[in-house]
């Protein structure tokens, strides 16, 4: 009876091992030396760092100093770990300290060693946040920049980078860029006063090395220095519910290398980039709204496999959708119901060479389309003028698209524009 007992013992303890755990964080009252169940953990790096297959990590719903980063983290088939934010927000930039900042004429501040690492990737997305405000000097690592001003230059609000800021012979973007930061305010005004801010965290969510079996969900990615959600390396079975990417330095969302990954519901607003896919990456895109963005609003490269579905973009980026693929291998899109409408001047989407687009329900709003690539059409509206000629208008099935996907609080500025 007794190694019947034991045996019973064993599989009992082996069967509780292996159950699921919901794992709680709060940053408030949370410590890293709690097991996240019967008391909370401080940080999302320690949730992620303990979470095993089956895992839920639940974020408390605030805002978090600190970015959520998957490095060579799997779950299991029908088992993943999942990071649910519960509406929580990853906050990319912190509070400048006014101490290390000098006075060196009337409202002209300088400090010499904000960010030690410094980069010249990072100082073509770099911006300040000053009072409440982004401010990119017109400035972006896609698409067109502005050269950067002289100090005297300075309006209130603005900032400028003064020293070494361009490429070593055969250097690269990581070239390290040596020099001082000026930011100009307005006559009298404190550096308290003007609640600045600047970008400290490379991103929101990260994704790097081999990744499998996870699900993110219910989360904002705002404000650092490069992308809102930043996939690079190998994953499968990553899904991505209900996420947005706010004012972020380069792109709201992107994949590289071999990443593969859906995303259910994406607000992308005010980033360099809405949407950039690379490399040999394959992703699906269902239910995406973006707008207010600056370089490009779709942004689709290399020999990638990409889907884009139900979506609406309020385009008043440089370029409102760019697809290119390589000599070496084709792009390949497919769109269904997709709402694109220009804002601001004229620019065309673009299908370029060594592109494959398959197109079902699009409708460029006051919008040219140029391909050299190859494209099908299916019920799709050209700046108007319905192609084929039996095209349908989207009319409701566009107001429907627009209570699906469009935020609450942008509804009202897209019927009105």
């Amino acid at each position: 009876m007794k190694p019947v007992i034991l045996t019973a013992l064993l599989v009992t303890l082996s069967f509780s091992q292996t159950q699921a755990r919901e794992l709680s964080v709060d940053p408030d009252i949370g410590d890293d030396q709690n097991d996240g169940v019967t008391s909370p953990i401080k940080t999302i790096r320690h949730a992620i760092r303990n979470a095993k297959p089956g895992d839920t990590i639940h974020l408390k719903p605030v805002v978090y100093h600190e970015y959520a980063g998957f490095y060579n983290t799997r779950g299991q088939p029908g088992k993943p770990i999942t990071l649910n934010g519960h509406g929580a927000t990853l906050e990319g930039s912190d509070a400048i300290d006014p101490t290390t900042w000098t006075e060196v004429s009337p409202g002209l501040f300088k400090n010499d060693e904000l960010l030690p690492t410094l980069n010249l990737a990072i100082l073509w997305r770099w911006f300040f946040l000053i009072d409440g405000k982004i401010n990119r000097m017109g400035r972006l690592l896609k698409g067109r920049s502005e050269p950067l001003r002289k100090p005297e230059e300075l309006k209130p609000g603005e900032w400028t980078f003064v020293g070494n800021h361009t490429k070593s012979e055969g250097g690269s973007d990581s070239d390290k860029a040596r020099g001082s930061f000026f930011i100009k305010l307005k006559p009298g005004q404190t550096l308290k006063q003007a609640n600045i801010r600047f970008p400290v965290r490379s991103a929101g969510v990260q994704l790097s090395g081999d990744n499998a079996h996870l699900v993110i969900r219910n989360l904002t990615a705002t404000h650092p220095q490069n992308d809102g959600f930043n996939i690079h390396g190998d994953c499968r079975d990553v899904i991505f519910e209900n996420i947005c990417a706010i004012e972020c330095g380069d792109d709201g969302i992107s994949a590289h290398e071999t990443a593969q990954y859906r995303v259910d519901g994406f607000v992308s607003i005010g980033n360099g980039t809405g949407i950039c896919d690379t490399g040999s990456s394959n992703t699906v895109y269902k239910n995406i709204f973006i707008a207010d963005c600056v370089g490009v609003d779709l942004y689709f490269l290399d020999t990638g496999r990409y889907s884009v579905s139900n979506a609406i973009v309020l385009s008043s980026a440089q370029k409102p959708m760019v697809v290119a693929g390589r000599a070496s291998g084709h792009c390949t899109l497919t769109i269904d119901n997709l709402y694109l409408r220009r804002i601001g001047h004229p620019v065309p989407a673009v299908i370029a060479d060594h592109s494959r687009v398959a197109a079902r329900h699009l409708t460029l709003d006051d919008l040219d389309l140029r391909v050299t690539g190859e494209m099908s059409y299916d019920a799709c509206l050209i700046n108007g003028q319905p192609t084929p000629v039996d095209a349908k208008s989207p009319g409701a099935e566009l107001e429907k698209l627009i209570e699906t996907v469009v935020p609450k609080f942008y509804q009202s500025r897209f019927r009105n524009r």
